[in-house]
């Protein structure tokens, strides 16, 4: 019942904020589409463990040339700053001087505050094919070329710091443990079952053994969110969407999230990006990869531990399976293992029948 409370309140949130915003844009010339999948299904949910994140629709739209917009709003304080730190991500992404090559990102056709909101309107970017739909090798290529991108920015001295220091994240292996050690409270605060935070105590210990490792790898630009629904690719170009996540850190810290997540959707690019480390890289840069690969693993356990209290019904066992799921993927790693294919099936075919028709819309969209 808690799960349907949260989930209708936030749904009538959204539907006040759409009543007001509708308004607002169309006297500015701008048209919402009837149909917004960004406000539907698990949205509710998500809420970041490691960064602070306020409440923030993402609406789609029309210019009056009947141009696709892509409009960010919100009225809430933590909101609008992280729409802010967004755009200066942005601005700074293109004009700091230590990379060599950066990423493209829309362009922000405007944005303007009013009775209360912080409205940003910029391009959308229409894409020929997913990034999940394109043959393996254009998958490989531009991941790759992404990962060199983001290699191509290090902060090397005390003037790059300070370049950044106001806008970007710094994350040093002292960060990463504290973070690691932040999953683990949370999780015995959860009481999450023993056997998991077994599990992910030993990955810890092994990350602490191992923080040299990680410390030699840190000082890059790295995202922390580097998966296909944060970009678009277009006339061979790959736009970033999703600037707040840039920070400097672990070099293979996007690695990491990027190889999490195709190891359900294509293990196949998750074993050739692999293949590539241990063929054209160091010894260390693998391992740092992995120690990256561990991190992040528990950290979504811990995320998805999080949202039992919120979720209810069909929600909380898709919930309870994601937590066991993410758990076999840390346990075969820390084995230097990929998990088996059939865990991975038998998990998919339980994520599709327990997921909510709202959520397998939202879904669409994303990759």
């Amino acid at each position: 019942m808690e799960q349907v409370n949260k989930e209708s309140d936030n749904q009538s949130r959204v539907n006040a904020e759409l009543k007001n915003l509708c308004d607002i844009l169309a006297r500015a010339g701008y048209t919402l589409n009837e149909h917004q999948p960004h406000t539907i299904g698990e949205r509710f949910l998500m809420q970041n463990i490691t960064t602070p994140s306020g409440q923030k629709v993402i609406l789609l739209g029309t210019d009056i040339n009947q141009n696709r917009v892509v409009i960010k709003a919100t009225s809430d304080p933590t909101g609008k700053k992280e729409i802010q730190h967004e755009q200066a991500c942005r601005s700074l992404l293109h004009t700091i001087n230590f990379a060599y090559d950066t990423f493209t990102t829309p362009e922000e056709i405007t944005t303007w505050t009013e009775d209360g909101y912080l409205i940003s309107v910029q391009q959308f970017i229409d894409q020929e094919s997913s990034f999940i739909e394109r043959p393996l090798e254009e998958q490989f290529e531009y991941a790759l070329r992404a990962f060199k991108t983001q290699e191509s920015a290090r902060a090397t001295t005390a003037s790059h710091y300070k370049t950044i220091a106001s806008t970007f994240g710094i994350r040093q292996s002292e960060d990463y443990l504290r973070l690691s050690q932040s999953f683990l409270e949370t999780q015995q605060d959860l009481e999450t079952d023993q056997g998991i935070q077994n599990t992910c105590q030993e990955t810890f210990k092994l990350l602490e053994r191992n923080k040299d490792r990680i410390e030699q790898y840190c000082g890059f630009l790295t995202h922390t969110d580097f998966v296909p629904h944060n970009f678009r690719i277009k006339n061979g170009n790959m736009y970033l969407l999703d600037t707040s996540s840039l920070e400097f850190g672990n070099k293979h810290e996007s690695w990491a999230r990027f190889l999490n997540f195709m190891t359900l959707y294509n293990y196949k690019l998750e074993k050739a990006l692999i293949e590539y480390i241990e063929h054209n890289r160091a010894p260390e840069e693998r391992e740092s990869m992995q120690l990256m690969r561990l991190y992040r693993l528990v950290e979504i356990i811990t995320y998805y531990s999080n949202t039992l209290k919120k979720s209810a019904d069909d929600l909380l066992s898709l919930n309870k399976a994601r937590v066991e799921f993410w758990h076999d993927v840390l346990q075969a790693e820390l084995r230097n293992e990929r998990v088996r294919r059939d865990i991975v099936e038998s998990y998919r075919i339980t994520r599709d029948r327990l997921r909510s028709q709202d959520e397998k819309e939202r879904q669409k969209n994303l990759h």
